[in-house]
């Protein structure tokens, strides 16, 4: 064994017999001197629990079991309260007093030696014992430092939830437009995300996007696409020079290759005129009384790839009682368990289904039909839609 990883765990020996200390020390005196062995010593278990409070580095407990004051069986029933995985007690007893070493092991005890005490069969064990408690320490560290990531987790996905838009309708005093998004993360953390703002009095900027990957750097990398695209389109630039101001930072800031899709338009709420660049992302579905059409493609690369790439807009027109339905890859490849993808087919049935419902109705329904056909299999991605009705003339 290593002879650090034994250094660092002291061995407790506790026996009322006056003879025990020097001659472990006498036996040991090699190991003691390499300080592959450390070694402190109680004459009784309330000694031994005093010595626990004074060295936690204490990993091993050789223990007698009649002892005055608190013997050893006593102190085995007071260590378990301890609830520490990585201390443990090996007794020693006589050969005969075997019922009492069968006790010990039904509290606890990991293992016994018999007196008189074989010094060789009591390294054998003490190092089979330190094999023990180094390896239950490393998991232990392990788990720390898990329950540590987990709670990072935790606060990063509420972070990444809380700088999405969540309050609808979040401009409850414009007349000609209804919108609500939502996004459901696979993991704790998600690439995902949606935003919209008002850029002027007539102009709603609306985004959705989908990054590459999974985990805390899609997530790292989805929060600065939003915050950079939110931050371009509020100056009022055209969608186009948006996109392409956006995807030069982006493939200067970008690492491991990573690239984000991207839906971005701006309504004129006075006319229903949508401008917008699509790049590399889920065509949107244009929902109106005859129907459902997908939104046309424009000549978008994925962002953070190319730089100085020249994005291409395109227009389209909202009428009374149209909707335009963002949404990413997640919901059209969710898988159930018979690994069968939900597929554009069934989106587009549920959506011809559903035109009259409202952004807000038709997002949740879309979610319960998505869940419903997945039924017990994970989710495999995140799924996230946005939706706008246009209500003016």
């Amino acid at each position: 064994m290593n002879q650090s990883l034994q250094s660092a765990v002291k061995i407790l020996v506790v026996d009322d017999e006056t003879d025990m200390e020097p001659m472990i020390r006498q036996k040991f005196r090699r190991h003691i001197r390499e300080k592959t062995f450390d070694f402190e010593f109680a004459f009784n278990g309330v000694e031994a629990l005093e010595k626990i409070v004074e060295f936690p580095e204490i990993g091993i407990i050789l223990s007698d079991i009649n002892m005055p004051e608190m013997d050893g069986l006593t102190l085995l029933s007071r260590l378990k309260e301890l609830n520490k995985p990585g201390l443990k007690t090996v007794i020693i007893s006589a050969y005969g007093d075997m019922d009492n070493i069968r006790t010990a092991m039904n509290r606890g005890a990991y293992d016994f030696i018999t007196k008189p005490v074989n010094f060789e069969d009591l390294e054998v064990t003490i190092n089979k014992t330190l094999a023990e408690i180094v390896s239950i320490r490393h998991w232990l560290s392990e788990h720390d430092q898990l329950v540590s990531l987990q709670h990072d987790l935790n606060i990063s996905r509420e972070i990444q939830q809380a700088i999405l838009p969540k309050e609808f309708p979040p401009f409850p005093d414009e007349p000609n437009f209804d919108i609500y998004a939502s996004m459901i993360a696979a993991h704790e953390v998600g690439g995902d995300f949606y935003d919209f703002f008002l850029i002027d009095k007539h102009r709603l900027g609306f985004v959705i996007g989908d990054v590459s990957g999974k985990g805390i750097s899609a997530a790292i990398f989805m929060a600065v696409s939003r915050t950079l695209i939110r931050a371009t389109g509020l100056k009022g630039d055209s969608v186009s020079e948006c996109m392409r101001y956006v995807n030069n930072l982006l493939c200067k800031e970008s690492v491991s290759s990573m690239f984000v899709t991207v839906f971005y338009g701006i309504l004129d709420t006075q006319t229903g005129e949508v401008e917008y660049v699509n790049a590399g992302h889920n065509p949107p579905y244009l929902l109106t009384s005859g129907g459902i059409s997908k939104v046309e493609m424009t000549n978008g690369l994925v962002l953070g790839v190319s730089v100085d790439f020249i994005f291409q807009s395109k227009k389209l027109q909202m009428n009374k009682g149209d909707k335009l339905l963002l949404f990413t890859d997640g919901v059209v490849e969710a898988f159930n368990t018979e690994e069968s993808a939900y597929s554009e087919d069934r989106f587009e049935n549920f959506l011809k289904e559903n035109l009259q419902l409202s952004p807000e109705a038709l997002i949740k329904k879309s979610f319960i039909d998505v869940n419903d056909f997945v039924g017990n299999a994970p989710q495999s991605d995140d799924i996230t839609l946005l939706g706008i009705s246009y209500k003016g003339k």
